[in-house]
């Protein structure tokens, strides 16, 4: 099995770098982080013009391919960065929901956003649901011919920026029954949409959004009514997937700077990095960096194969949890060997740290992936 880089991937990663290195230096993702938007709308731009905002998508949409592969290599370098542009509210999941559901007209709205005129929000979780996406008590219902939604929902990524939002919402059945969900998509600008945006540990933007009354049409609707929830878990095992190569590339940052700085600090007047305790300590962050890259290779390869659809969950669920380990210990240890330093504001490595813990939560926590990838 060839594990290396195809030579459009391997133009793919140097782009990235390249760009990482002339726009993201860390004062300016600080910056980035600090502004009204919380993103760059220059750098989005630059995604378009790079050709990035096609990666997610098929050829057939317009797309690049559509790999995960691709989205993998993508996504390990803005993790090296901390790229904190909507790539993954819109293009992965926003996007990868219009074009697995959206017919053609809906579908034009793709091109659109592979331009970067258009961004997207996804509102799936509520309350109560945890990670459980059919645990939705949002309703849709039928108005004429169109329908009226009402209900609340949290941790929208990229809510505040969004023009549109794609919302899941019961049609029919109770409010953990797999059947009955159908997922919208509405103007953040309709009468009876209310959003109210926060910012999150690691410097990202998302919202929680209330749905008062607000009438669509039937137009609004994708895919089939009350059959879009195996759509909704396959777009997020995809995101999940996304968050774990960034992951991967955020644990390697912080690998390199901790062996870097032990070369530099002194203790009893030598170096820290002649310390063999401390070797081992980050000997064994430099091990689970390498099998956290490794399971999520695995996994990103086997959405790429034809094997059925629970294979790839189970496949997407190892990478987590995997993932989720990796990141408790390269990210306390990374920040115990650069001591009280580790956490300021100064310095990135408390920003790559807050970055992976959030990772470590977003799309099912270690916990949830283990057990589901106990049951599948």
């Amino acid at each position: 099995m060839d594990f290396s880089y195809s030579e459009e991937q391997q133009m793919l990663q140097d782009s990235v770098q390249k760009f990482v290195q002339r726009h993201y230096a860390f004062e300016d993702r600080r910056g980035i982080v600090a502004s009204d938007a919380g993103y760059s709308a220059e750098h989005w731009a630059l995604f378009a013009e790079l050709g990035w905002l096609t990666v997610p998508f098929a050829e057939e949409d317009g797309g690049f391919g559509g790999l995960a592969t691709d989205l993998m290599v993508l996504m390990e370098e803005f993790g090296h960065a901390m790229v904190v542009e909507p790539f993954i509210p819109t293009a992965v999941l926003g996007g990868g929901l219009l074009a697995s559901l959206g017919n053609a007209a809906q579908k034009e709205a793709l091109a659109t956003l592979m331009e970067g005129g258009l961004q997207l929000a996804v509102a799936l979780y509520e309350e109560q649901s945890r990670y459980n996406l059919a645990n939705v008590c949002t309703s849709a219902q039928r108005d004429g011919e169109g329908y009226v939604l009402s209900g609340s929902k949290v941790l929208v990524l990229n809510g505040g920026n969004a023009e549109r939002l794609l919302v899941s919402a019961r049609t029919s059945g109770d409010s953990c029954d797999r059947d009955g969900i159908s997922l919208f998509m509405i103007d953040m600008a309709s009468a009876g949409v209310y959003c109210h945006g926060y910012t999150t540990v690691d410097g990202h933007r998302a919202a929680q959004v209330r749905l008062d009354r607000v009438r669509v049409p039937a137009s609004a609707l994708l895919g089939d009514e009350g059959a879009s929830l195996c759509a909704l878990e396959q777009a997020i095992d995809r995101a999940a997937l996304c968050v774990s190569a960034e992951a991967v590339g955020a644990m390697d940052t912080l690998l390199h700077k901790t062996v870097e700085y032990s070369k530099t600090r002194k203790q009893f007047g030598i170096t820290i990095s002649s310390f063999q305790a401390l070797q081992h300590r980050m000997a064994n962050m430099f091990i689970e960096c390498q099998l956290a890259r490794s399971v999520v290779l695995m996994a990103a390869m086997k959405l790429d194969s034809d094997l059925p659809d629970a294979e790839k969950a189970k496949a997407v669920s190892a990478a987590k949890s995997r993932v989720g380990k990796a990141i408790r210990q390269v990210g306390q240890e990374a920040v115990q060997l650069h001591g009280g330093i580790g956490i300021t504001d100064e310095l990135d490595v408390g920003h790559l740290f807050k970055r992976v813990t959030a990772i470590e939560t977003l799309f099912g926590n270690t916990d949830f992936h283990t057990r589901r990838f106990a049951a599948l």
